[in-house]
């Protein structure tokens, strides 16, 4: 069974049209209680690192969420969800989940220059060029289209973990994997099919 896990910071309904339309079965709660039993976690988000990582700990998801990685559930992060696995956030300087080394960093302090090039939000649709092996693309076309919103870029200090990469004036990691830690940096339930197929070989794992 899927859970995904709703902590007033997620892009719940979307996530869920999704999975109805791959007619996958799911558990959707603000309960962590609710989703111990789930062998695959889905961690949505949108908005701001310090709000989420406070709703997080209101719920109890924060220390739910690092057992569940520790046991081997597999988890994917998506948007705000694949920031806050790390360990920092420059958004409100806010301590994250760190469940993979390293931190997210506003566009501009990785390369001010890009304040005369570029528009902040990255927002809108951009291909990934795959860097290795991940069994969330499995079946998905090289320079496939993923549809993109966010200020901030995932810096992580292991570049391995960085399965796929989109070109917005700098390399964006855009999918990771560390073990059983899956996240996307875009929305893959806003991304058409090749998003769907992501969703679908993430809960066929």
């Amino acid at each position: 069974m899927i859970g995904i896990i709703d902590y007033n910071a997620g892009n719940i309904t979307s996530v869920e049209r999704a999975l109805k339309k791959l007619n996958i079965d799911y558990i959707l709660s603000k309960n962590p209680e609710d989703l111990q039993k789930c062998d695959k976690l889905i961690f949505p988000g949108v908005g701001d690192a310090a709000y989420a990582m406070e709703e997080l700990k209101k719920s109890g998801f924060d220390s739910f969420i690092k057992e569940k990685t520790a046991a081997k559930i597999p988890l994917l992060g998506i948007c705000l969800g694949s920031q806050i696995i790390f360990q920092l956030s420059e958004e409100g300087n806010t301590p994250c989940l760190g469940l993979i080394n390293g931190s997210i960093k506003h566009f501009y302090t990785i390369d001010a220059s890009l304040k005369k090039q570029l528009k902040v939000p990255h927002m809108g649709w951009n291909n990934l060029e795959y860097h290795s092996e991940c069994p969330i693309l499995k079946n998905i076309p090289q320079n496939a289209d993923f549809y993109f919103v966010h200020s901030y870029v995932i810096c992580p200090e292991d570049k391995s973990v960085i399965k796929a990469s989109a070109d917005y004036g700098i390399k964006v990691p855009a999918v990771i994997q560390k073990e059983n830690i899956f996240a996307c940096q875009f929305h893959p339930e806003k991304s058409g099919q090749v998003g769907l197929t992501i969703l679908e070989n993430f809960c066929n794992l």
